[in-house]
């Protein structure tokens, strides 16, 4: 009786699954990812832009004085902060898709909610609530970009990603010029509809092939990475099994251990520091701008205007940092953002007033692109999630203590100089920690 021989069956390679997107083409899978994430980035600036540019119709319909309104636009900010540190640890353990879906729904209910508050009180909670809604879609948007994107289009791409915080802005302007007559319950009741992308994002982006990996579930992992390349990538797929690094998912305890410990304290006083020298102008450039004369059609005209600077800063960093390198062009955009804060501090004529405020949208804007882009990449998948977090959770640290500090300086009659000279400080800081960060430009994410 004679025995037939069974086939030999090849081991399948295994491969890091950030292998595969070294030579993944740019498809139009992305273009559609990219599209429902950048929007989601959107609502994000428009969010936190909307109470500021509304602060003067709740303050006079609740009677507020400076330091109330400033509590009350830092409300939403002290939300985000157990919010952020609760979504990282959701987002690494339910999955990207789920994370930014769940939070637009809670965030769109709750901020809908907010448009018929009471009273001061009633509002300023609602406001937190949303705060800790929307952190889902701030702490997932970009690592979740970033892991759907070829390694050569990683860059440029979320640096683009980026320059959706300038659209919400204008966003937000025009919702308060065409709705601010009715009340600022109708501006605030109107933003909350975007809550409703949900259903864009749930249609358009997949989920991540580097977490769906990590959860051992290859095939759906592969069949993430034949839609995005189009098909494409088929045979390569077949003939591999995909691997994940070995590193305690969704942990924060292991962020600060050995070799993590470094980029997370540098990470942290980034996040702080920018958000401060940012957010600290930004929260309160309209009374800045009345202290300097302008009327309020005139202000929101000026911060219409600089949020278009902030454009071309998005495109000049997005390019170089393709050629550069990260590191290289965060210092140089952080630095030139300080000069720009200390020339808008010691403007004297509206000419002044508006160069200056073009190289600091300009050059501030540029940097933030590349700082969403580097910093998720500075740790593995298992823990990108929780990383991002609290870096994000140190901006709104920032967000939240600033508009009280900077009110408390207005109110004590501190002069424009002295007040954004104080801000600009926080942008050296940044820019002296940029110096000690892994360069990233061209690695694989892990």
């Amino acid at each position: 009786m004679s025995h037939q021989a069974l086939p030999h069956v090849q081991p399948k390679r295994v491969v890091r699954v950030g292998e595969l997107f070294e030579h993944m083409p740019v498809t139009s899978r992305h273009w559609k990812a990219g599209l429902a994430l950048f929007f989601s980035f959107v609502i994000e600036a428009w969010e936190m832009m909307i109470v500021i540019l509304a602060s003067a119709s709740i303050g006079a319909e609740f009677q507020l004085d400076e330091a109330q309104i400033g509590s009350l636009i830092g409300s939403i900010f002290l939300g985000m902060i157990p919010g952020c540190l609760i979504w990282g640890k959701l987002v690494d353990r339910y999955g990207r898709k789920n994370a930014m879906i769940f939070s637009l729904i809670l965030y769109g209910a709750i901020s809908l909610a907010s448009a018929f508050s009471l009273n001061y009180e009633m509002l300023w909670w609602l406001r937190f609530l949303s705060g800790v809604g929307l952190s889902g879609v701030l702490v997932a948007t970009f690592p979740y970009f970033e892991e759907l994107l070829p390694v050569k289009a990683r860059g440029k791409a979320t640096v683009y990603l980026a320059s959706g915080w300038p659209v919400g802005f204008l966003i937000a302007i025009g919702v308060t010029y065409l709705f601010l007559d009715l009340g600022w319950r109708w501006v605030i009741g109107i933003s909350s509809l975007a809550g409703l992308w949900f259903l864009v994002v749930a249609a358009l982006v997949p989920e991540s092939p580097y977490w769906l990996t990590l959860k051992g579930r290859q095939a759906e992992a592969k069949a993430c990475i034949r839609r995005l390349s189009a098909g494409r990538m088929d045979t390569e797929l077949d003939q591999v099994e995909l691997a994940a690094d070995d590193v305690k998912e969704g942990s924060f305890v292991e962020i600060f251990k050995g070799h993590f410990l470094r980029p997370t304290v540098l990470q942290i006083i980034i996040n702080f520091c920018f958000s401060w020298g940012y957010w600290a102008l930004s929260s309160w450039m309209p009374v800045l701008l009345a202290n300097k004369g302008l009327s309020t059609p005139q202000g929101l005209g000026f911060m219409a205007l600089s949020a278009l600077f902030m454009f071309p800063g998005y495109m000049a960093s997005s390019y170089l940092t393709g050629t550069f390198g990260r590191k290289k062009v965060m210092a140089a955009f952080v630095l030139f953002a300080a000069i720009g804060g200390f020339g808008f501090a010691s403007a004297s004529t509206m000419t002044e007033l508006y160069l200056w405020n073009f190289v600091l949208s300009f050059f501030s804007l540029g940097a933030w692109g590349v700082w969403d882009t580097w910093m998720a990449e500075l740790y593995p998948t298992e823990v990108r999630g929780v990383s991002y977090s609290i870096g994000v959770t140190g901006q709104r640290v920032a967000n939240a203590i600033a508009p009280s500090v900077i009110g408390a300086m207005l109110s004590a009659h501190t002069s424009f100089w002295a007040t954004v000279s104080f801000i600009s400080a926080f942008l050296v800081v940044t820019f002296v920690a940029s110096l000690f960060l892994k360069e990233m430009e061209g690695e694989i994410l892990r």
